[in-house]
């Protein structure tokens, strides 16, 4: 029965903190996150990482990204793939220098600053979604385009892993071209089940006599898209989020997002938020302080930048270029799943795994008031 005594704790203190959030002028995202850290090890210790928890979350970012893919605005999107494109470029490029470079400088092997340097590039935009929904700013320009370069960032940065450890001699079984046409059978796939199969699928299920017929419907292409997704090595979160654009251009897209949004809402997005502050440990970080500090100012820094001149380059201004390069400094789960990997073929180091995973939480942490800040700012210069 703990797991039930884990969702009281979460879904109680994660509203009230969103709260507290809200109140003194920042996102309510940002108190939820916080209430991960100090419920979990780190702090209290009421909550503990285990396999209800990390299930429950993976449906709750899923879910959260399929909203998302519902309120996007597609030809909003068309319109912006030149400055996607550029943006998860350099925010893959400038954070990798600046991750490579750090490691070396604090004396890590090549091989170890290289898979260093791909921790740095990977981006996760479930958090600036929540942030840009909260705001209203889901549909604009600045918006639409954050989320094209997050689904670009991943293809390229699983790429790059893949290149890189088959390199440094940990994944020589992995064909380069394989990955990359699984990458581009995920995309032809997609289109044509969103375009074709998608809306047959919404009208076969919804006159059936159950309840909520229409719902269950867009739940199944949701995670089958989401499985689909992770099945061909791409993240989970794309597959929603190709789900919600595909279900978003049929006649249910108002009937669905009215009713997921209760779903989502109320279990599984409190614990994916939480989630991620579980993953936070200071054991042993009183020797490694600088070290992290170092590399938290360098990661928030390269990706911001790395954002700015991508979007500067495709016509935006400079506060709009700001907005996105906040909106993808966030390294979220993403992050996390790569560190995980590095740890188990041994290219990041033990000792230093707290460290990255701190600084993968503090990127995430100040993305919300970012976001907040930059857009303000825009405002009053209106």
């Amino acid at each position: 029965m703990e797991f039930i005594l884990y969702l009281v704790l979460i879904l109680f203190f994660t509203k009230v903190a969103g709260d507290l959030s809200v109140r003194i002028g920042q996102p309510a995202v940002l108190g939820k996150l916080i209430v991960g850290i100090l419920l979990g090890p780190a702090v209290l210790g009421w909550i503990e990482q285990g396999s209800f928890i990390n299930e429950l979350s993976e449906i709750g970012v899923l879910l959260l990204m399929f909203i998302a893919g519902l309120e996007t605005d597609l030809e909003q999107l068309r319109k912006n793939w030149k400055s996607a494109f550029a943006v998860a470029v350099g925010g893959i490029i400038l954070p990798f220098i600046g991750g490579y470079s750090a490691a070396v400088a604090f004396g890590f092997s090549q091989n170890h600053a290289l898979f260093f340097g791909i921790i740095f590039c990977a981006t996760s935009v479930s958090i600036s979604v929540q942030v840009l929904k909260e705001m209203n700013k889901l549909n604009t320009r600045e918006g639409t385009t954050i989320l094209g370069a997050a689904v670009i960032d991943d293809v390229l940065v699983v790429i790059l892993l893949a290149v890189m450890m088959s390199v440094i001699g940990t994944g020589n079984d992995i064909s380069i071209g394989l990955l990359i046409g699984k990458k581009l059978l995920f995309f032809f796939v997609i289109i044509v089940a969103g375009w074709f199969v998608v809306p047959k699928i919404m009208k076969w299920m919804a006159p059936l006599k159950v309840t909520e017929a229409v719902i269950s419907a867009a739940l199944v292409i949701c995670f089958g898209f989401a499985y689909f997704a992770e099945w061909l090595q791409m993240a989970g979160i794309i597959g929603a989020f190709a789900a919600g654009i595909a279900i978003s251009q049929t006649g249910y897209k108002h009937t669905v997002e009215q009713k997921v949004e209760p779903i989502a809402y109320s279990i599984f997005v409190p614990v994916f938020f939480v989630s991620i502050g579980l993953n936070v440990s200071f054991e042993g970080i009183g020797e490694q302080w600088g070290f992290l500090i170092i590399i938290t100012i360098i990661a928030c820094i390269t990706k911001l930048f790395g954002g700015w001149i991508g979007a500067r380059m495709t016509g935006f201004n400079s506060r709009s270029s700001l907005i996105i390069g906040s909106g993808m400094v966030s390294r979220g789960e993403v992050a996390l799943i790569i560190g995980a990997t590095g740890l188990q073929a041994g290219l990041v180091l033990p000792q230093y795994f707290t460290s990255v995973v701190i600084m993968i939480i503090a990127t995430t942490l100040v993305t919300p008031p970012l976001l907040k800040l930059f857009f303000r700012e825009k405002e009053v210069q209106r």
